[in-house]
């Protein structure tokens, strides 16, 4: 390597045989199992059911066996290696707008992807698009217990997989923000205008540290060797710093959602805390379709921006703090997210897998370079 990587602390105790991170320099960088540098470009939402609806069923059971093992061994894995994805990011989709999303995969479906990926864990489900959980009281017994359900539930199973990256909590948490006018009868997880107050400014930090202090240890108690990738941050919307500060010392990335301008976020962020960042979702569309079908909400579906992308790839890597970027495809599109990398009938987008394949190229090299 051009220069020496030194090893640096993570809330992993065990992290021997795992992914864990690293530096070069000045660069964080995320490391294999085998100690090799690694930048996660992954792909999120992968889920089998638009291949269910009633007119495709016979491909899926001709195809697949009705069998998604078959499915993710020879469709999905192959699909996203060659595209140029070596993460899967998240596998959880949308299902129908304002409801949860679709359950994430099994350890056994996890194991026929063969290949890297991130798993999130349900400690609190205060999405910013969920309109179904009520914020939880963190500084109750209950909150611990659940906690530790989840942990022993999941990470349990998880804990001895190399392929695993590491664990994402809430996606897109209602911190001190409301997004979306169904989620407004929940309001924010604390009130903003507290914020006004120095008071106010430590009553979030204490009961984020408490938060993060609980999810930490639940997972360690059933995991010493995956990484903690925390909340996946909505980057546009307020951010209390005392949010972040909390759980610095539980975590072991900061990671985002973006789907404005990552490149700058993950910069900024980057700069004011000193930790590594990863872009955990993020797309834009390059072209809107207007379908008469009358299967796609509001009778349109999106074609992804491979190229916007693939340049968001190439900004991120000039970033010393950025250790991935994942894509809000999802694999397949379905009738209520509008977009994904093939269709209903397994027809690929090929201009934006053109795009995606010519990111990763750049990503392959730029890695090839650190360890020559």
């Amino acid at each position: 390597m051009n220069t020496i990587l030194e090893t640096v602390e993570t809330t992993q105790t065990s992290p021997e045989g795992f992914f864990t991170l690293g530096k070069l320099g000045k660069r964080w960088i995320l490391l294999t199992p085998e100690r090799q540098p690694f930048f996660s470009v992954g792909l999120n939402h992968i889920d089998s059911s638009p291949l269910l609806y009633p007119e495709n069923l016979s491909r899926w059971k001709q195809k697949y066996d009705n069998n998604s093992i078959k499915w993710i061994c020879e469709s999905v894995s192959p699909d996203l290696k060659a595209w140029g994805f070596n993460t899967v990011g998240w596998v959880q989709d949308v299902t129908i707008l304002k409801h949860a999303h679709s359950p994430s995969f099994t350890l056994e479906e996890y194991r026929a992807l063969s290949m890297p990926y991130c798993h999130l864990l349900p400690f609190i489900e205060t999405h910013q698009w969920n309109a179904w959980h009520r914020n939880p009281d963190i500084f109750s017994k209950d909150f611990e217990d659940w906690c530790d359900y989840v942990a022993r539930s999941e990470c349990a199973r998880l804990r001895d997989e190399p392929n695993l990256i590491g664990y994402f909590y809430s996606d897109c948490p209602t911190w001190v923000h409301v997004r979306t006018p169904h989620t407004a009868w929940r309001g924010p997880m604390f009130d903003p205008a507290r914020l006004e107050s120095q008071a106010g400014r430590t009553e979030l930090f204490n009961m984020a540290q408490r938060y993060y202090k609980i999810t930490h240890d639940a997972i360690r108690r059933y995991d010493p060797h995956h990484l903690i990738l925390g909340d996946r941050y909505e980057a546009l919307v307020p951010l209390p710093m005392e949010i972040v500060q909390a759980a610095d010392p539980y975590v072991d990335v900061l990671s985002f959602q973006d789907f404005g301008d990552p490149v700058t976020h993950m910069r900024e962020w980057h700069a004011a805390t000193g930790k590594p960042v990863l872009w955990a979702d993020g797309s834009r569309p390059r072209e809107t379709i207007a379908d008469d079908s009358g299967k796609y909400l509001d009778g349109e579906y999106h074609l992804v921006d491979g190229e916007w992308y693939a340049e968001a790839l190439y900004g991120l890597l000039k970033n010393p703090g950025a250790i991935g970027a994942h894509l809000c495809g999802g694999y397949l599109r379905n009738r209520f997210r509008r977009k994904g990398l093939i269709d209903e009938k397994e027809q690929p987008d090929h201009e934006a897998i053109s795009e995606i394949q010519k990111g990763s190229q750049v990503v392959s090299q730029w890695l090839d370079n650190l360890e020559s």
